[in-house]
């Protein structure tokens, strides 16, 4: 156990990424995954948000305008998580996803949750994900949280989109 914990009211509030082209990061992020844009500063930079938050999402040009991503193997942001409130609006995510041709890195239930995982046009790992109620959480004997990676079945979710 941790000895000084951090409030459990903490939350992360919002990722803020560097990117190659402001319009081919909304073409993803706003037209595919369907966040709205809040504010924009011209083609250096824009924020987006879900439910009318001031923004989830940022998007900046102010140091990699045209970079390319970084080499595989270096240090950096792994994924930026996001989180759906329920598993059949993650599969209507994945019904976005296959609607706009993009390709899945994978996609696991990892007992807590279930998850998409995906790159951006800039290659920034993605991961659109649902949380099962933590009464439904795979726990041991002593009641810790026993996680773990079995594949998805996208089909079945695929079938909640259509409920």
């Amino acid at each position: 156990m941790d000895k000084n914990p951090i409030n459990p009211g903490v939350r992360i509030g919002h990722v803020h990424l560097k990117v190659a082209d402001i319009e081919r990061s909304l073409a993803f992020y706003r037209d595919i995954l369907g966040f709205t844009v809040t504010q924009r500063l011209g083609n250096r930079a824009v924020f987006l948000a879900a439910g009318g938050y001031h923004h989830h999402l940022g998007l900046n040009t102010w140091e990699s305008k045209g970079g390319s991503p970084p080499a595989h193997g270096t240090t950096g942001l792994y994924h930026v998580a996001i989180l759906y409130p329920t598993r059949a609006l993650l599969a209507d995510a994945l019904r976005r996803l296959r609607a706009a041709n993009i390709t899945l890195d994978g996609a696991a239930d990892h007992g807590v949750s279930e998850a998409l995982y995906l790159r951006d046009p800039d290659h920034n790992g993605v991961e659109l994900y649902w949380d099962r109620p933590p009464e439904q959480w795979p726990r041991d004997a002593e009641g810790g949280i026993t996680m773990y990676s079995h594949p998805m079945d996208l089909d079945g979710l695929l079938r909640e989109a259509s409920l």
